[in-house]
């Protein structure tokens, strides 16, 4: 099973609202409250494809029994810590442009930590665990690390997205798939991005340094993939209206896991990865498989 890991799930708030006035009282026109994180979006994406995952993390409060009732409603298996305060909310205001003001979420404690790690040490081979996300401010910057550490030897095949440093220093462990963007990719090694040059001079360096395969996210102009076994290839994202790109690299994730694991062809798991990515982004809410498949049809 594919097992996701959300250091801080949250209660994404959105809220539309016509000329958004500061100082003064406004009336938003539409609200959604929605489950969010990178891991939670994995497990979304993997449940409207057809395929189960299990999502773990941390929850708390009143904020967390929404996030779990959430995850029910999409038929995905739940197992978090429970922790003493609340989950985050993140408020998203939608008024021509987008503002977004994110909460900071409950303290994580020693003890928290242990607890998620006894959980993922139940895994073996036969599972994936996907890794995402930024550090809480509540939680050490190496716990990336002492996961990975404690599952050391098991052969567990994992995904990894993150950011600089968090994400560099996973690579001793070869993870199966890293996947930052192109800015993220830049950062990391002190250089900008401008061309395929670029892309395949930084992956190489990434996979050097133990990652198996590597997918770098374009945004709109699509991705590029230096992956084991295979001719590095940039593919062009299908063309679309673009509504909400929330969500759209954890759908990548899932969209190339979903197909690695059924076919093991890493070109065709990174071209329906790219069709669930632009799925996500074209709609309001995460991809579903109708809408993948025809995007995936149009990928050349």
């Amino acid at each position: 099973m594919i097992i996701t890991v959300t250091f801080s799930p949250s209660i994404d708030y959105v809220m539309d609202v016509e000329n958004l006035r500061l100082g003064e009282i406004n009336r938003s026109s539409k609200e959604v409250s929605m489950p969010g994180g990178k891991g939670i979006n994995v497990s979304i994406v993997l449940s409207h494809l057809g395929r189960k995952s299990l999502a773990t993390g941390f929850v708390g409060g009143y904020t967390g029994a929404f996030i779990k009732q959430a995850m029910r409603e999409e038929n995905i298996e739940a197992d978090f810590v429970e922790l003493k305060g609340d989950s985050r909310i993140n408020v998203k205001i939608r008024g021509g442009k987008e503002t977004a003001i994110n909460g900071q979420g409950p303290k994580i404690e020693e003890e928290d930590i242990e607890a998620l790690i006894k959980k993922l040490e139940g895994l073996t081979k036969d599972d994936v665990l996907v890794i995402s996300g930024a550090i809480p401010s509540t939680l050490p910057n190496d716990v990336y690390e002492r996961i990975l550490e404690r599952l050391e030897g098991k052969g567990i095949p994992t995904v990894i997205d993150s950011t600089k440093e968090v994400l560099l220093k996973t690579l001793r462990f070869h993870p199966l798939l890293v996947k930052p963007n192109d800015e993220e990719l830049g950062e990391m090694f002190g250089a900008k991005i401008e061309n395929e040059a670029d892309l395949r001079k930084y992956s190489d360096r990434l996979r050097e340094m133990g990652a198996e395969n590597v997918i770098v996210s374009l945004g709109g102009k699509g991705a590029y993939l230096n992956a084991k076994g295979v001719d590095p290839l940039l593919l062009e994202a299908p063309k679309g209206h673009v509504v909400n790109t929330v969500g759209a690299g954890d759908s990548l994730v899932a969209g190339f896991l979903d197909e690695y694991l059924r076919s093991n062809n890493v070109v065709r798991a990174f071209k329906w990865g790219i069709a669930t990515g632009s799925a996500s982004a074209f709609s309001e809410g995460l991809a579903e498989k109708k809408d993948v498949e025809t995007l995936f049809e149009t990928i050349k």
